[in-house]
């Protein structure tokens, strides 16, 4: 690659203006890439409305500089990982990927108080950018690899930190998922799979496509304008729209530092961090920064699975944990991949090799755990789903069913973990257990989710905000909540409300012999779904006499 001149270092405290390097010569993509789905035409991009991408009603008020990597998100503790280099990189010292990045960048200069403070943030807290680069050395070779593929500015790479700081399990108070923080309605639009099983917002070739996808609409939109795109990225292309024809009603520029004061004031700070890391990663001699070096080569490499498959049996298969498999694979949600796919998974490149190899000395009917259940009385298609952690169409396809009616005494072949639950530790549901189990200040409370409660009328009741209780409960404001479900709530409070107080119950129940699930749901008024979660019967095949199961009851709806 042809290398560009370095820029002129920037005095942190002042607002002098930055010398900018020039063009980069876009590289070829290689053999990473071919794993990754064919990149539609730029053109077929659909517009995003504003409602789903700008006008948040809970976006938070701007940061402060010493409070202003404090992203809104959800985020997996222990992500670190160990044994960066970060001797200080030279622009010219070797085959090193922050270096490639450095002759990549392309971004314009700018001049612009938000952007020093973005910079004074930075330098203060040096170990910040020591996690996130160490985060992203599983990922950033490969988003460079696309980057430089399209012909797009190698700043971009950056935009992950900005989003995410490289967590794959991000989560926003706006439904925001994965290292590049897209929502479920802009997903869908740029052809993101979401479903029980997948969720391609946090799958790494997928997500990275499709937020490359949007950023080149963005720029062609925006003709030609970077800093507009990235605007655009962060608030909707609505927002900057409305943003440049406020600036043409005034008789000013429409360039983004004569915008923004029309923009979302999280859009204020959102481009001018970009850059900020942009400038540190131009320049780190300058601010007497330290950078991890990353070696310019790819973490992963993609193997095709030809099927379904547990990601427990897969991590042995390479020679992983779960963990560090759930890691490059974290769209996958729950215990095995995708029955309908993709079906191919992301290994270290030191593992391929074993794990190709070890795939085809597996059989396909080997790759997740069947059983055989018998139908018993009260059983449904939907409860049996439930209780193997897979889905009734999943039961439907492997048993040849027509609809969801089964009849007692009937033979069902059920696939289901090869290990206990415990054992994957990156599902949805495990991650949003770990956040429920999290200490934090105050009285731990538990309250059962009521027909017609919202995550406002809670937080009313609680005097709490909705987007501490939302992120208590690894939730999001907007998320739908179902009756019966148990929350997490921190409150000072010595009490539950006296209504609350007289209404539930906790009861011990006794298992009799004949009792099912549906008999005992259908009893206390309480669904299969809310016994399983409250005692943990989720890979329970079936009622044991004598045993005990705790309800949560309105002692108000029952009857003698």
């Amino acid at each position: 690659m042809e290398k560009n001149n370095r820029r002129e270092p920037r005095d942190v405290l002042s607002t002098s203006a930055v010398g900018r390097v020039g063009w980069a010569c876009a590289l070829t993509l290689s053999v990473m890439l071919a794993g990754c789905q064919t990149t539609p035409p730029v053109a077929s991009v659909p517009a995003i409305p504003v409602a789903e991408t700008g006008d948040d009603p809970y976006a938070e008020a701007p940061l402060a500089p010493t409070e202003s990597l404090m992203l809104p998100v959800i985020r997996e503790p222990g992500l670190e990982l160990q044994g960066l280099d970060t001797r200080a990189v030279d622009a010219d010292e070797g085959p090193d990927l922050v270096a490639r990045i450095r002759s990549g960048l392309r971004l314009p200069e700018a001049e612009d108080p938000a952007l020093d403070a973005e910079l004074n943030w930075f330098v203060a807290h040096p170990d910040y950018l020591d996690r996130v680069f160490s985060r992203s050395q599983s990922y950033l070779f490969y988003i460079v690899e696309a980057l430089e593929h399209r012909g797009l500015p190698l700043d971009l790479a950056l935009l992950p930190i900005v989003e995410s700081a490289f967590d794959p399990f991000a989560y926003s108070h706006g439904r925001a998922a994965g290292l590049w923080q897209i929502i479920p309605g802009t997903g869908r639009r740029l052809g993101l799979k979401q479903n029980w099983w997948f969720d391609a917002r946090r799958d790494v070739p997928e997500s990275t496509r499709a937020a490359l996808d949007y950023l080149q609409y963005l720029n062609d939109l925006f003709e030609g304008d970077w800093l507009l795109a990235v605007a655009g990225y962060n608030s909707g292309e609505g927002n900057v729209t409305r943003a440049i024809r406020q600036a043409q009603a005034a008789g000013q520029p429409t360039d983004f530092w004569h915008i923004k004061r029309y923009l979302p004031r999280e859009t204020r700070t959102y481009v001018p961090r970009l850059l900020a890391l942009s400038q540190l990663i131009a320049a780190p001699h300058a601010y007497d920064l330290r950078l991890p070096v990353i070696p310019n080569e790819p973490y992963f490499t993609i193997v095709e699975t030809d099927g379904q498959i547990d990601m427990a049996l897969a991590a042995e298969l390479a020679n992983l944990t779960t963990e560090e498999l759930y890691r490059l694979n974290p769209g996958v949600n729950r215990w095995a991949t995708d029955p309908d796919g993709p079906d191919r998974m992301l290994v270290p490149v030191s593992h391929a090799s074993g794990f190709t190899t070890a795939l085809l000395d597996l059989g396909a009917q080997d790759r997740v755990r069947w059983s055989r259940h018998r139908v018993q009385t009260g059983d449904t298609l939907g409860e049996l789903a439930f209780a193997y952690r897979t889905t009734p169409n999943v039961l439907r396809q492997v048993n040849g069913l027509s609809s969801d009616m089964i009849r007692i005494g009937q033979n069902l072949m059920i696939p289901h973990a090869v290990k206990d639950l415990g054992h994957y530790t990156q599902t949805v549901d495990a991650r949003a257990e770990r956040i429920r189990d999290r200490a934090r200040e105050g009285e731990r409370r538990s309250y059962i989710v009521q027909a017609g409660d919202s995550l406002w009328s809670i937080s009313r009741r609680y005097d709490v905000g909705i987007r501490e209780l939302a992120r208590w409960n690894a939730m999001a404001p907007g998320d739908p909540l179902q009756v019966g479900r148990q929350l997490v709530v921190w409150t000072s409070e010595s009490a539950l409300t006296p209504t609350q107080n007289e209404r539930i119950r906790r009861l011990s129940y006794t298992v009799r012999r004949g009792d099912s699930l549906s008999l005992i749901s259908s009893r206390f008024r309480v669904s299969v779904a809310e016994l399983l979660e409250w005692n943990d019967l989720s890979s329970d095949r079936y009622l044991q006499p004598g045993q005990r199961l705790i309800m949560y009851v309105d002692v108000t709806e029952q009857t003698s």
